[in-house]
Formats: structure tokens, C-alpha cells, sequence
């Protein structure tokens, strides 16, 4: 099932990865039916299946 928060995550929003803090603030790429690709600080562009993880949004500012 995937996570109803998932379908607000926008290309350009900036999310942190839950239990992967050291991959750094990541930007959203795309977001097509639960998967969104994520290019991270740390780590680079990674795929995450929204069902399994619920990206936290970084607030602007």
C-alpha cells in the first residue's frame, strides 16, 4: 500500500531519508506510482519505494 504523504512529494521538495541521516537532504526528481527518485547530498540518486519508507519532508527556509 503505498503512503498517502507520498503522493505530495513534488519534484524539486527536499526530504530527509528516515534511517539514513547521513545521506544528507535530498531533492525529489520525480514521483511516478510510489516510486520516487530522490537525488541525496550523500549519497546521490536513489530510488525509494514509498510503500516502504515514508520520506520526511525538509520545510523550506
Amino acid at each position: 500500500m503505498t503512503n498517502p504523504m507520498s503522493s505530495l512529494l513534488e519534484p524539486g521538495m527536499l526530504v530527509r531519508h528516515p534511517t539514513e541521516p547521513d545521506w544528507g537532504v535530498g531533492q525529489v526528481q520525480s514521483n511516478i506510482g510510489g516510486r520516487v527518485t530522490v537525488n541525496f547530498q550523500h549519497r546521490g540518486k536513489v530510488v525509494v519505494e514509498t510503500s516502504q519508507v515514508a520520506l520526511d519532508p525538509v520545510p523550506d527556509g
